[in-house]
C-alpha cells in the first residue's frame, strides 16, 4: 500500500519531511499548501504534487495523511479538522504551547479515533536508537542516570524566540522526550536552572539561552540535561547512560567520519552545523515508522500523550528555573 500525503507548510521543516516523504517508497506526496503560494509551487513542483489549498485537502478523497508543519499556533486546530476528516496526522512538536489545550485537542483525537503521531525525531535517530536497543536487551543492567547534551551553534533570530514559547518548551522538549525514551520511567520531579549568557536580547525577549534540568523519578533514577543556545564548534548533540552494569553512549556526528594524523597531531572534520542535516537519518525513520503505524492500525509512537508529557516537563522546568524550587509532578 502506498500512503497518499498531504504536506501543510512548505517552509524549513516542511522541506525535510517533504524529502522524507518523497524518498519512501511506500509514501507519495500528492498535494503541498503553504499561505505563500511560491513556496507551496516551488516544493509541489520538486515532489511531482500539486498545490491545494487546506480547505481543499481537508475534503480531498486521494489523501490519507497529512504532515504539519505549519507555525505551532496553528497546529491544535489542524489536528481536529484532520481528525474529525479521518485524516492519518503527523504533527511537528508542539501540539500546542498551553496544556489545557492540548489536552482538549486530544479528547477530539480519541473521539473521532485518528492516527496522531508528534515528531520527536531523535528517538530515530540510528545511534540514540542503538543506545535504546541496547538498555532493552539487558547490556548496562538497570539504568540509573542518563545525560543529555544539546546545544545549537547559534540562536534563532529574535523573532522566532518571541513566538517559540521559550526555551524549555521549544528546545528543552526534544530532550525531555529523550529522556523519558531512555529512564523508562516517568519523571516526578523537576529542577531547572537558567541564565541568559549568549544575547541580552534574549533576555529582553523574555527567555533563556543557558539551561540546565535535573528529572527524577520516583525510584531515584535521574537525568542531566544540558542546552545551549551557542556552540561554536558545531551542534552538539550526545548523551549518556550510566547502568548497574556499565554505560553506553552516542556521540557527536560528523558528515565525513575520518581522522587525519600528521605532524599537527590528530584531526577530524567538523560536527554537523544543524538538525536538518544531523538528523537527516531519523527524519526518514520517523516518516517510515508513521506509515507502518497507519497502514497496519498499530498505534504511532511518540503519541500525542507523549507530546502532553513533553510540555508539561517543559512548563514544570520554566516554574523551577523561574522560583528557583524543585517542581514535583506526582503531587
Amino acid at each position: 500500500m502506498v500512503l497518499r500525503f498531504a504536506l501543510l507548510g512548505a517552509g524549513r521543516i516542511g522541506k525535510v519531511h517533504a524529502r522524507a516523504v518523497g524518498s519512501n517508497p511506500q509514501a507519495k506526496l500528492v498535494a503541498v499548501a503553504d499561505a505563500f503560494e511560491k513556496a507551496a509551487t516551488e516544493l509541489a513542483t520538486a515532489y511531482g504534487a500539486e498545490v491545494r489549498s487546506i480547505d481543499d485537502i481537508e475534503k480531498s478523497k486521494d489523501i490519507y495523511a497529512v504532515v504539519i508543519c505549519t507555525p505551532t499556533d496553528t497546529h491544535a486546530d489542524l489536528i481536529e479538522r484532520f481528525a474529525k476528516a479521518g485524516k492519518a496526522i503527523f504533527c511537528e512538536k508542539p501540539i500546542d504551547l498551553d496544556v489545557k489545550r492540548v489536552e482538549k485537542c486530544l479528547a477530539v483525537v480519541e473521539k473521532a479515533k485518528a492516527t496522531l503521531m508528534v515528531g520527536f525525531n531523535r528517538r530515530f535517530d540510528p545511534h540514540f536508537a542503538a543506545v535504546r536497543k541496547a538498555i532493552d536487551d539487558g547490556a548496562i543492567g538497570a539504568v540509573e542516570m542518563v545525560t543529555i547534551t544539546s546545544r545549537d551553534p547559534g540562536a534563532p533570530p529574535i523573532d522566532y524566540i518571541k513566538r517559540s514559547g521559550g526555551i524549555f518548551r521549544d528546545m528543552t522538549i526534544h530532550d525531555f522526550d529523550m529522556a523519558r525514551f531512555l529512564l523508562g520511567e516517568e519523571p516526578v520531579a523537576v529542577s531547572a536552572h537558567a541564565s541568559v549568557l549568549v544575547d541580552k536580547k534574549i533576555g529582553a525577549a523574555g527567555d533563556f539561552d543557558s539551561v540546565s534540568v535535573i528529572l527524577e523519578t520516583a525510584s531515584g533514577k535521574q537525568a542531566v540535561i544540558s542546552n545551549s543556545r551557542r556552540a561554536t564548534y558545531g551542534y552538539d548533540q550526545r548523551i549518556e547512560v550510566h547502568g548497574s552494569k556499565g554505560m553506553i553512549a552516542a556521540e557527536n556526528q560528523r558528515p565525513v567520519s575520518i581522522e587525519l594524523a600528521n605532524e599537527k597531531g590528530y584531526t577530524r572534520p567538523p560536527l554537523h552545523d544543524f538538525f536538518m542535516t544531523r538528523y537527516l537519518d531519523a527524519y526518514a525513520n520517523e516518516i517510515a515508522s508513521f506509515i507502518a503505524a497507519t497502514t497496519s492500525g498499530k498505534k504511532a509512537a511518540p503519541s500525542g500523550a507523549d507530546g502532553l508529557v513533553a510540555l508539561k516537563l517543559a512548563d514544570a522546568a520554566l516554574k523551577s528555573a523561574t522560583s528557583g524550587k524543585t517542581v514535583r509532578l506526582d503531587k
